[in-house]
């Protein structure tokens, strides 16, 4: 089952510039898997070397965040979308 996968601006030079790609897989482990087939290097940039999700990346699955729901292991259905967010750090400590 292919879902639809918003791409980052940060990341999107993975994904050839793309802005929005197909993956297919039943879980969002699955979709990572899947994506790193088609475009190497995107799983370790998503994920830590245990395989599980890096502290600074944030993925939704439909406008909910995957960590309130099962994690990796959160299940799709065919009209999901999902969205990667990088969490935004910086500033100035006054």
């Amino acid at each position: 089952m292919a879902v639809k996968v918003r791409i980052p601006f940060a990341i999107q030079s993975l994904f050839d510039g793309a802005t929005e790609v197909e993956a297919e897989g039943r879980t969002v482990r699955e979709i990572i898997d899947d994506l790193e087939k088609r475009y190497p290097g995107v799983k370790q940039r998503l994920c830590d070397d245990d395989g599980e999700l890096r502290r600074f990346v944030n993925i939704f699955v439909n406008d909910q965040d995957i960590r309130s729901l099962k994690g990796l292991e959160t299940e799709l259905s065919e009209k999901d979308e999902i969205a990667i967010i990088p969490a935004i750090a910086g500033g100035v400590v006054r």
